[in-house]
């Protein structure tokens, strides 16, 4: 059975591999190990994509969302607004500083952060709100940095958004965010890896010195740090990849039409509801994202991946619900939005690669599964 990935990572990897090894060969020969040359020239590249002043590579994305929050004052005794409808790093990262997460639901059509209700849920020991650029495509954030008070910085979860986005604005321009190139992103790494992106200088280098054991020059520590760098390895993989990404995602983009005009019918007879994009939103398709309406959705999804599809579900519980954050107080009905979307949300395969005709297998065989 020919099987469709919900990602290929082995059609991206043909694409750059001899530029890949020609860059390892480079690293090695120079044993640049951590940072040197390759992180410097990915960093400067990645900004000048992004539309930022500044890039800080470090070790993953959990860690990005960390350090930026953590250059935004966020500690212990403080609280950090976020949608109860993302992976469960933002609230990850959140807890890490010792800060406390504060939930708040989803949009019912966008599954993007409602506005406002994060904007309701800001109080006296609030210092940050967190918009999550969900499935590839920006939640708001002019109108929470126009409405927040000074004090309250916007940290931009930007996991899943590289190229997306929203009236012409990149995620970190004039706010301060966070990204993962986690291997399936639209942007990956051979590995963990990740970004601060920021206009804010001084952001920028309080990031660098808490990545770097708290200091920028060996043995001089002068804030408390731990160890979070971008390896020069893979620089070397991202500067490759960053180079056919614009392509990329303009494939993503006219894959997500393709699957919009195959699975109109099953969206007129009422089986499933299919990705709205928000009003000034250049999305990349980092996930096709539907909604099975009618059917049990962990049945399709099995027998999607029993026709060789490789289906899967972003997310299958809120943050709310899952053991790890019981301790919030929280219980089913308090978030409706993001529940209701959690027991629906079935993702279908979508990468650069794809093919018309995988495409029409992977429509006929959901047909098929809702039938």
């Amino acid at each position: 059975m020919n099987q469709i990935p919900l990602v290929d990572l082995k059609a991206a990897h043909a694409e750059v591999a001899e530029e890949v090894q020609a860059g390892f060969l480079r690293v090695m020969a120079g044993t640049a190990f951590i940072g040197g040359e390759e992180v410097r020239a990915f960093e400067r590249e990645y900004a000048a994509f992004a539309g930022v002043a500044h890039c800080v590579g470090v070790a993953n994305g959990t860690d990005a969302l960390e350090l930026a929050l953590r250059a935004s004052g966020v500690g212990p005794g403080r609280e950090v607004v976020l949608p109860a409808n993302t992976f469960i790093a933002t609230a990850g990262a959140v807890a890490r500083t010792g800060a406390t997460p504060v939930l708040v639901d989803c949009a019912p059509d966008t599954y993007l952060m409602d506005t406002a209700a994060a904007l309701a849920a800001v109080g006296p020991a609030t210092r940050a709100v967190v918009p999550v650029h969900l499935y590839g495509q920006c939640a708001e954030v002019a109108e929470l940095t126009a409405a927040l008070p000074a004090h309250v910085h916007v940290v931009e979860d930007a996991a899943q958004s590289q190229g997306a986005t929203r009236e012409g604005r990149s995620p970190g321009s004039g706010t301060i965010a966070g990204t993962s190139f986690y291997p399936g992103k639209n942007l990956g790494a051979y590995g963990d890896a990740g970004a601060v992106l920021t206009d804010d200088e001084e952001r920028a280098a309080l990031v660098r010195a808490i990545a770097n054991h708290g200091g920028v020059a060996k043995y001089r520590h002068d804030v408390p740090g731990f160890n979070s760098r971008l390896d020069g390895l893979q620089a070397v993989v991202l500067r490759a990849k960053l180079a056919r990404l614009e392509a990329a995602n303009t494939a993503r983009r006219a894959a997500a039409a393709r699957y919009d005009s195959l699975l109109a019918g099953l969206a007129d007879a009422g089986r499933v509801v299919l990705p709205v994009t928000a009003p000034g939103n250049e999305h990349v398709w980092h996930l096709y994202v539907i909604q099975v309406l009618g059917a049990d959705r962990d049945d399709v999804v099995g027998k999607l991946n029993a026709e060789g599809i490789g289906a899967g579900v972003h997310y299958p519980a809120p943050v709310h619900l899952t053991p790890a954050y019981a301790g919030l107080g929280h219980r089913r009905g308090d978030f409706p939005h993001a529940e209701a979307v959690a027991d629906r949300i079935l993702s279908l395969p979508l990468y650069p690669q794809i093919t018309a005709d995988q495409q029409q297998r992977v429509v006929d065989a959901l047909t098929a599964a809702l039938r």
